[in-house]
């Protein structure tokens, strides 16, 4: 008979920061053990919960008993079961004895060819197993292989010891009303579990079936057993206590604070409003980090003076929750006082030389080094872009210097923030104070980029001395592996290159950044390959806004030294695949660019089309016609109108067909051959400079 099963492992507080783990873990190992052994429905539902003090299941629709199954099992080669009478052999007897059937007859055998040879085979029915059986290995094999971050060993009432994450304290096993008779980590499976450790009655709590446990725990035993209902219930309570405020809620704080809850209660606190002097950063993130309060803004962004806790313990007068939470966050907020106006007694500029003492990698110098490199390339990016030289390197000579500040070193998640907030209190210009904390950026796919002239050429020369330096002494990215984050310093410079428009070569910059390593130990210049590593990011970026794999290929497989206009080429190159002439054009292109591979050698170099050789109607016409359209792809092309440029082109459909159906191009007549080639060939130039379009052949 289908009834819903439900286990339960009821235990000491699990550690929050792995309880989604560990309760998905769970879940899933004894539905998916469940499934293969053919208990479950096609349509059963399995449904994980975990909540501090517990880790369970509910999978709706499990068989009380699986299917019998037919077997087919191989019994020995017929060369083997039987002598040379063709009577049955001793080690036929033996093996049908090892199956379990010593009583059949060569008769009840089915002899059937085996690959080259013949077997004999037999057929039966082999018995469904009961669910107890079949789950108790199931439970066994999945706590063994649970992502417990710390095996705890404790010793059980029987004194026998036994290791799991926490202690277990109860087994719940059920399949509709029946309980289950299982055993796990030395105990017993019944229908008890325990509710909130303060507001439960305090005794065991019975579930009767299997269908009602979370609605027994949440009436009973004040449990939400749901993770995502825990959460839910935070969410709507910090909004509604917020008003018209707005609550800071990252998804890993609600994620962290809903593991560690039972019956969620939001409550109100406050701080003293002296507090707010110090950056709201370093307030915000001792709360979250700390404390894992949830801050709260006005609604231009300014932090309140008034926070939000989530509390296991719902109270008419939670005013002793209250004091308590204030009391503890107090001296937090002191020292990020303390640490700020400690800070703010040195100048960024006089910590520079302490970063002689702090190594960035032992084969590539300094943090001091570093920055000196850094520096050297911020101003010739500078330089090329035509921005303010001076305040590129006084913006690269600062940016790290906040690494060294007590805010920083208390919070490293501030790096960079601290450092606009100190420079601007040093009197630097607003560009130099903003390159601190911009020139991190982007900091994950989707930040925002760099606002300043500065703090964009500072961005570009941190990464790139990271791509060149950390490339040259052969710590490149392999499989998953990236440790100084080279992906995504590939990928933050390509953002720049094509969402700002920079009119900049990559080769040129790359070859910048190689020379602020010059007289470097060991280094080997690794600018070809970072170059490809990057334009395969760029690959990936322009494929996740919509771009056809295609499409990406027609404008980087010309390895493009610039990439300021690439989006505006890819969206002309699909306005071009839009047209109805695309698909011949291209198939053509790509005849043209294996008909000039193949003769590359033979050609003459720089040949001229000359008009007393075009003797077919067909190569005249398409001559004229090129000449015809020139100007005006010429002109679309230096306006940057590539769309324009491609739809030009798309009118000489029917001159190149008429060419290859009529035009015969490898002739016997050197002189007509070499002329059909370097027409081709300026037709092929003509085609491909928005992009090749031959990728665009299916």
């Amino acid at each position: 008979m289908n009834q819903t099963l439900l286990v339960e492992i009821q235990t000491e507080e699990l550690p929050p920061k792995a309880l989604v783990k560990l309760g998905a873990a769970f879940a899933n190992g004894i539905a998916n053990g469940l499934k293969a052994r053919d208990f479950l429905e096609a349509d059963s539902v399995v449904t994980p919960y975990a909540t501090p003090r517990r880790l369970a299941v509910s999978i709706t629709k499990v068989r009380a008993t699986s299917p019998d199954k037919q077997i087919r099992e191989k019994v020995l080669p017929v060369s083997v079961a039987l002598d040379k009478d063709g009577n049955p052999s001793a080690p036929l007897a033996k093996k049908l004895a090892a199956l379990g059937f010593p009583d059949l007859q060569i008769s009840d055998l089915e002899r059937a060819q085996d690959g080259k040879a013949e077997s004999f085979f037999y057929t039966y029915t082999a018995a469904g197993s009961a669910l107890a059986g079949g789950l108790q290995d199931v439970l066994a094999d999945t706590v063994a292989k649970l992502p417990i971050p710390k095996v705890m060993s404790y010793q059980r009432p029987d004194g026998a010891t036994v290791q799991f994450v926490r202690p277990v304290h109860l087994l719940l096993a059920l399949h509709g009303e029946q309980v289950l008779p299982l055993t796990l980590l030395g105990l017993d499976a019944g229908r008890q579990t325990m509710g909130h450790r303060f507001l439960s009655h305090g005794g065991p709590i019975t579930v009767d079936h299997a269908d009602n446990y979370a609605a027994v725990l949440e009436s009973e035993g004040k449990v939400l057993s749901g993770a995502e209902a825990r959460k839910e219930s935070i969410r709507t309570q910090l909004l509604e206590k917020a008003g018209a405020d707005l609550v800071l809620m990252p998804e890993s704080l609600l994620d962290e604070v809903a593991a560690l809850v039972e019956w969620p209660v939001v409550y109100e606190c406050r701080f003293e409003e002296e507090f707010l002097a110090v950056p709201q950063e370093c307030l915000i993130l001792t709360m979250q980090t700390n404390q894992k309060y949830f801050a709260l803004t006005d609604a231009n962004g300014k932090l309140r003076s008034r926070f939000l806790i989530v509390s296991n313990l719902a109270t008419s007068d939670p005013s002793a929750i209250v004091g308590g939470n204030e009391r503890v966050v107090r001296p937090r907020l002191s020292d990020a006082k303390f640490f700020f106006e400690q800070d703010k007694k040195k100048t960024l500029e006089s910590r520079l030389p302490q970063l002689a003492n702090v190594v960035y990698h032992n084969k590539l110098g300094t943090q001091a080094e570093r920055s000196q490199r850094v520096m050297r390339l911020a101003g010739a990016i500078a330089k090329r872009l035509g921005y303010d030289v001076a305040l590129a390197e006084r913006g690269a000579m600062l940016a790290k210097a906040d690494l060294l500040t007590d805010m920083v070193g208390e919070f490293p998640e501030l790096q960079g923030i601290m450092g606009t907030y100190y420079a601007r209190h040093d009197g630097e210009h607003e560009e130099v104070a903003l390159a601190a904390s911009e020139h991190y950026q982007p900091r994950f796919a989707g930040d925002a980029l760099p606002s300043t002239n500065t703090g964009l050429v500072v961005a570009l020369a941190d990464k790139l001395e990271t791509l060149v330096g950390i490339w040259a002494i052969g710590l490149q990215p392999t499989g998953e592996k990236d440790p100084f984050a080279l992906r995504r310093h590939a990928l933050g410079v390509m953002r720049m290159l094509v969402e700002k428009r920079l009119p900049l070569s990559i080769s040129e910059l790359l070859l910048d950044a190689a020379a602020v390593f010059e007289g470097q130990a060991a280094f080997k210049d690794p600018t070809a390959d970072v170059k490809a590593f990057m334009l395969d990011r760029l690959r990936g970026m322009l494929r996740e806004r919509g771009f056809t794999p295609n499409e990406v290929e027609a404008v980087l497989a010309q390895n493009p030294d610039r990439v300021d206009d690439v989006v505006q080429r890819l969206e002309a190159v699909q306005a071009f695949a839009a047209l109805p002439e695309s698909a011949s054009l291209a198939a053509a292109n790509k005849r043209i660019t294996n008909i000039l591979k193949k003769n590359e050698e033979a050609m003459p170099q720089d040949a001229a089309i000359k008009a007393e050789l075009l003797v077919e109607p067909a190569e005249s016409a398409l001559a004229a016609k090129m000449q015809s359209l020139e100007s005006s792809v010429d002109s679309a092309f230096a306006n940057s109108d590539f769309t324009g440029a491609l739809k030009t082109l798309a009118l000489m459909k029917e001159e190149v067909d008429a060419f290859f159906n009529d035009v015969m191009v490898m002739a016997e007549d050197l002189a007509l051959r070499n002329n059909r080639l370097a027409l081709l060939s300026s037709l092929h130039g003509m085609m491909n400079r928005v992009a090749d379009i031959s990728k665009l052949a299916a």
